[in-house]
């Protein structure tokens, strides 16, 4: 039986028996094999723009599941590699939040194509937040999980929905930390929130004892500082 990390496990569990996956960026193949190893899913194509990691999964799939070879490798870059409609659900994990976004930009009508999305950005959560709901995706789930010392944000997301922004910035506290946090709160999401308010919290003591901190860059960090103040509040 293939065993995941805890991560990877949340990102597994997100899957709904019977879809069919493609796990992009997918390295060493865990997540898709275990999907096809345990019969959840009838389907996993994996694919990954280096030539290396796909050779690394394809020697993982023939060692850990021999009777399903040949198995769905595919090169290239995002969701290119896909027909429109091809799987149920697209997993992208352990790449940064911009880079999600822009593969997911590059064609509106073939991204809407899949019903669901599993997600976990390394970086730049809260504008993929932002970018998601500019453009018609809608945040069904948030969890978190641990891998090594971090702790890593992971968003099901599907195809519909529709936001509406007044004056809204990317970088805007509401999407870093949104109040789903607490709506699908774990066991993590204390740690999580208490972590992010100590580093806020430095930041605003550096902004405020600096000499070049406008009134305009104090005012937002104390925001930013008030916000997660209240979400912990509310644990």
């Amino acid at each position: 039986m293939i065993k995941l990390t805890e991560r990877l496990q949340k990102i597994y569990d997100q899957v709904r028996p019977g879809e069919s996956v493609c796990d992009v960026g997918t390295d060493h193949g865990y997540v898709p094999l275990a999907l096809l190893e345990s019969g959840r899913s009838p389907k996993a194509i994996m694919s990954d723009i280096s030539a290396g990691s796909l050779a690394k999964c394809k020697v993982n799939a023939e060692a850990m599941l021999p009777s399903l070879a040949p198995f769905d490798l595919r090169q290239g870059s995002g969701i290119e590699i896909l027909k429109s409609g091809e799987v149920d659900t697209v997993i992208m994990a352990g790449m940064g939040g911009m880079l999600i976004s822009e593969i997911l930009e590059k064609d509106y009508h073939h991204s809407h194509s899949f019903k669901r999305y599993i997600l976990q950005p390394r970086k730049h959560v809260g504008r993929l937040r932002y970018w998601l709901l500019d453009n018609d995706f809608t945040v069904v789930h948030e969890d978190l999980a641990r891998e090594g010392k971090f702790i890593w944000p992971i968003l099901t997301v599907e195809s519909f929905g529709r936001a509406l922004f007044v004056n809204a910035d990317p970088d805007d506290v509401e999407f870093e930390y949104p109040l789903t946090l607490l709506e699908y709160r774990n066991e993590l999401t204390e740690e999580y929130l208490r972590n992010a308010l100590y580093l806020e919290r430095l930041k605003l003591e550096s902004k405020s004892a600096g000499s070049l901190t406008t009134f305009e860059e104090l005012r937002t960090q104390k925001h930013r500082v008030a916000r997660l103040e209240y979400m912990v509040e509310r644990l």
